[in-house]
């Protein structure tokens, strides 16, 4: 409905209901564990509860989902700064090795710089010495979510169910090319021209670029059940 009448047709949410429904039309909706922890790797306090992200670069955030292919899958992982919901940088892997998640944040920061608080889950790459040391080596504070706990990560749960029911089950990929062709058109897309409801339909490019409209919000100021 909001990109309809961005190109100026005076539609309402109903009559575009009605549209879908004659056209055949509905939204899609929800693999792997990818966040198992390591037992001898560190693990750091979760650093979000009762905090207002009020601007961007305040807190980054980091998951791992896998996506299938015609033989096989990957890995896809990406980064993404909370009050905008800008996707930072993005890489994919045939293996879940740490590696790619390094590299992904290392290209996030000479990009972006660093933000105050990165956020992870308590998978094996995030907490291994590699990710953390290149975090502490630019001064950012690290926070983890409790185990089970997959709302402290909401923002990158959203993007996952965002990227595989508009692009990846949609086009149904066979190879790693193709699908980084069309991944990096998506991301494109998705940051700036794909309108979102919680940032008031704006892009993730113009809040970040505005630090306005953004996604301020107070996270998970109830009490956490144990990690």
């Amino acid at each position: 409905t909001a990109q309809l009448r961005k190109w100026g047709f005076m539609v309402n949410r109903k009559r575009v209901q009605r549209l879908m429904r004659a056209l055949g039309l509905a939204g899609m909706a929800p693999g792997p564990n990818t966040s198992r922890p390591h037992p001898e790797h560190k693990i750091y306090p979760y650093l979000l509860r009762g905090l207002m992200i009020d601007h961007p670069g305040q807190v980054w955030s980091t998951d791992i989902t896998y996506i299938r292919l015609l033989h096989g899958f990957v890995y896809l992982v990406a980064i993404m700064d909370w009050y905008s919901r800008k996707v930072l940088s993005w890489r994919i892997s045939n293996t879940m090795e740490a590696e790619f998640c390094v590299a992904c944040l290392e290209e996030a920061l000479q990009c972006y710089g660093a933000p105050e608080i990165f956020n992870t889950d308590q998978g094996s790459q995030f907490t291994s010495e590699a990710f953390t040391g290149v975090l502490q080596a630019h001064d950012v504070r690290i926070s983890m979510d409790g185990r089970g706990r997959a709302l402290d990560n909401i923002f990158v749960e959203r993007l996952w169910r965002t990227v595989k029911y508009e692009e990846v089950y949609i086009k149904g990929y066979g190879k790693v090319p193709e699908l980084m062709i069309g991944l990096t058109a998506y991301f494109e897309f998705y940051n700036g021209r794909r309108l979102h409801q919680s940032l008031g339909y704006a892009t993730p490019d113009q809040v970040y670029l505005t630090g306005q409209g953004g996604g301020a919000c107070i996270v998970d100021k109830y009490p956490k059940t144990a990690a």
